[in-house]
C-alpha cells in the first residue's frame, strides 16, 4: 500500500540547477500526483472486481487476470522503465508514459469483454512502469540533497494516500455511475498532469547511461511468474493432474534456471545478480515477496468477503475496510523514522507480529454475522499497523547495504519483488478460496486468512538468518555522494 520509491538519480556529474523553494514544490507536487495516479489503480479496482464479474459473467480465476497481468507487467518493466528514462530523458518518458497510461485506461474503460479488459491493464501497466520512476527522478534534481529526504518522504507517502483512497473512489464510481469509470476518471487527471508538466518540468537525462536492458530477460520476468499463477489459479478448477496445470508449473520450473542463465550471459541484464551476493539485500527482497503476498491478498479477500458473505453493498465494503489503509498513511513515515533510530530489524519484527495478530483475529472472530465495530474493525487497524510498520522500512532496508550508485537499480528490483509478490498473493487467495458451496464460504475465508498470517508471519523470520544487521549501512563511496535511500 506504500509507494514503490523507484530512485532515478541525476548523473552525478550534471550540474544542479539553482535551488527555487516555489519552483521546487511545484515540481514535487506535479510529479507526485502523476505517481499517484499510478499508485491508485493498484488498488481503486478491487472494490469493482465483484461488480466487473458479474458484469462479464466470469468467475473469480479468469478475472484475477485483471490483477495480476497489471502486476505482472508492472515487475518486468520497471527496471527497463529507468534505463529508458535515463537515456532518453526523464520528462519525455514521464509525459509519454502519461499520456499512454489514459489511453490504455479509456481502452479499460470501453472494454467490450473481460479479455479486452485484461489486454488493456497489461498496456496500461506498462506506461505507468513509465511514470514511476521518471515522477521522483524529476524531483531530485530540484531540491539540494539536505532536503531530499524530505522530498523523498512527501512522494511516498502519495502512495500510502492514494491506497487509502483507492478502494472508497472506486466504490463511489461503481456505485453511482459504473465500474467502467474507475479506469475512465484516469484520462482527464493525466491530460491535465501532462499540460502542466510539459510547461513546467525540466529534462534530465545520464549522457553515460547504456543501452537498454536484454530484452529477453524482462520477458522471462514475466513469463515465468505467469505460468507458475496460471497453475495456482486454475488447478482447483482444472484440477492439479490437468496437463494444463502440470505444464503451467514445469513452464515456471524450466523457465527460471533459464532466465538465470541468461542474465548472466547477457551484456545489459533486466536484474544484476552481483547485487544478491550482498546478503542483506536478498533477504530483504525475500521477505518483501513473501509480505507483499500476504498484503496483497489478504486486502482482495476482505473486500470479497464484506460483499459476497456480509452483502455490503460496493460503497459500504470500502468504507469499512478504509481505517485499515488510512493507519498504513498516517503510520508510514513514522516507521521509517523508527528504523532509523531503532534497526529495521526491530521494526519489521513489530510490523510483522501486528500484521499476524490482525490477520488471526480475522480467521478467529469474523464470521457469517456482520459485527464490523467488535470484530472487523479492530483487525483492520492491526494489519493497517503491521503494513505501515513494514512496506517502507521493507524499501529503504533492501537498498541501504548498496553501494550509493546502486541504491536506484537496488530499489527497483525491491518495487519488482513487491509486484511479484502481489500476483502470488492473488493467486494464492483464489486457489485457496476455490468455489466453496452454500454455507462454505465462512470456513473457505478463514482459510484464506490463516494463509496470509501465516506467509506475513514468515516473512520476517529470513531476517534472522545470521547475517549482518539489516540496520547495518554497508557504503563503498563517500556518504556525500549518495542520494538518501528512499523510504528513511
Amino acid at each position: 500500500m506504500s509507494a514503490p520509491e523507484q530512485v532515478t538519480p541525476p548523473a552525478q556529474h550534471a550540474p544542479a540547477p539553482a535551488f527555487d523553494p516555489r519552483r521546487a514544490r511545484l515540481v514535487l507536487a506535479l510529479s507526485s500526483f502523476g505517481a499517484f495516479v499510478m499508485f491508485l489503480d493498484t488498488t481503486i479496482v478491487n472494490t469493482a472486481f465483484e461488480t466487473i464479474s458479474r458484469s462479464f459473467g466470469t468467475g473469480a480465476g479468469h478475472l484475477s487476470w485483471v490483477l495480476n497481468a497489471y502486476s505482472l507487467v508492472f515487475a518486468a518493466m520497471l527496471v527497463p522503465a529507468g534505463r529508458l528514462a535515463d537515456r532518453y530523458g526523464r520528462k519525455r518518458v514521464f509525459i509519454i508514459g502519461l499520456t499512454g497510461f489514459a489511453a490504455m485506461s479509456a481502452l479499460c474503460g470501453a472494454a467490450p469483454d473481460v479479455n479486452v479488459l485484461i489486454g488493456a491493464r497489461a498496456l496500461q501497466a506498462a506506461f505507468a512502469a513509465l511514470v514511476t520512476p521518471t515522477s521522483l527522478a524529476l524531483v531530485l534534481p530540484e531540491f539540494p540533497p539536505e532536503r531530499r529526504p524530505v522530498a523523498i518522504g512527501t512522494w511516498g507517502m502519495m502512495g500510502a494516500a492514494a491506497a487509502a483512497l483507492g478502494p472508497t473512489t472506486g466504490a463511489l464510481l461503481t456505485q453511482y455511475a459504473s465500474w467502467r469509470w474507475v479506469f475512465l476518471v484516469n484520462v482527464p487527471v493525466c491530460v491535465a498532469v501532462v499540460a502542466l508538466g510539459a510547461r513546467l518540468l525540466r529534462e534530465t537525462r545520464d549522457p553515460q547511461a547504456g543501452g537498454l536492458p536484454d530484452p529477453l530477460g524482462a520477458l522471462l520476468v514475466a513469463v515465468v511468474p505467469a505460468a507458475l499463477s496460471l497453475a495456482v489459479i486454475e488447478g482447483p478448477s482444472w484440477g492439479w493432474a490437468d496437463p494444463r496445470v502440470i505444464a503451467g508449473f514445469a513452464v515456471a520450473a524450466v523457465l527460471l534456471p533459464v532466465f538465470v542463465l541468461r542474465t548472466r550471459a547477457a551484456a545489459r541484464p533486466v536484474v544484476d545478480l552481483a547485487l544478491f551476493r550482498v546478503r542483506q539485500f536478498t533477504l530483504v527482497n525475500v521477505a518483501s515477496l513473501v509480505f507483499s503476498a500476504a498484503f496483497y491478498g489478504l486486502l482482495l479477500a476482505n473486500i470479497i468477503f464484506l460483499q459476497t458473505v456480509w452483502h455490503y453493498s460496493v460503497l459500504r465494503a470500502a468504507l469499512a475496510t478504509a481505517p485499515g489503509p488510512l493507519v498504513v498513511a498516517l503510520v508510514a513515515r513514522a516507521g521509517s523514522r523508527l528504523a532509523m533510530a531503532h534497526g529495521a530489524k526491530t521494526v519489521l519484527t513489530a510490523g510483522a507480529l501486528l500484521w499476524f495478530a490482525g490477520a488471526e483475529l480475522l480467521a478467529l472472530r469474523v464470521g457469517a454475522h456482520p459485527h464490523w465495530a467488535t470484530h472487523l474493525l479492530p483487525a483492520s487497524l492491526l494489519t493497517g499497523l503491521g503494513i505501515g510498520l513494514t512496506l517502507p522500512v521493507q524499501s529503504a532496508a533492501a537498498v541501504q547495504s548498496l553501494p550509493p550508485g546502486r541504491f536506484a537499480i537496488g530499489s527497483a528490483i525491491n518495487s519488482s519483488f513487491r509486484q511479484l509478490g502481489a500476483v502470488l498473493g492473488i493467486s494464492l487467495f483464489v486457489a485457496v478460496l476455490g468455489t466453496p458451496g452454500a454455507g462454505g464460504a465462512t470456513a473457505a475465508f478463514h482459510r484464506v486468512w490463516w494463509t496470509f498470517a501465516v506467509l506475513g508471519l514468515v516473512s520476517v523470520l529470513a531476517l534472522y538468518v545470521p547475517h549482518r544487521p539489516v540496520g547495518a549501512v554497508a557504503r563503498t563511496g563517500p556518504p556525500e555522494a549518495a542520494d538518501p535511500p528512499a523510504g528513511t
